[in-house]
């Protein structure tokens, strides 16, 4: 597996588009750590899912109902969230906003084909 480069400029760097109002840009990995930067318009949604990774998030802006193993909570800008290994979560954008994801280990899913 490839690392990231050391220094990734957010200007020069490319933006995936998800679908469904959900954009993504990774800031960095390796073999243990992935961080994203992910934006939501109002009203996308993140559905239901789950992975074997153990995930950290940042509210950078915006409002989010955000669901973890069943349980919902209204978060907003500076807030976070962890999300233990297999365990069902989603979000919902309540007001436009940006998620910064880290995952370990890294999301090779995520990662652009080469």
């Amino acid at each position: 597996m490839r690392n990231s480069n050391n220094f990734i400029f957010g200007n020069k760097h490319p933006i995936e588009d998800l679908g469904g109002g959900i954009k993504r840009q990774l800031l960095g990995f390796n073999q243990q750590v992935l961080m994203a930067k992910v934006w939501f318009d109002d009203s996308a949604i993140g559905y239901v899912h789950k992975h074997y990774h153990a995930q950290v998030a940042y509210i950078e802006s915006g409002e989010f109902e955000i669901e973890i193993a069943g349980e919902k909570k209204v978060m907003k800008a500076g807030d976070s969230f962890y999300i233990e290994p297999n365990i069902e979560h989603g979000a919902v954008c309540l007001k436009a906003g940006v998620l910064i994801d880290v995952f370990s280990p890294c999301r090779e899913d995520f990662l652009p084909e080469s």
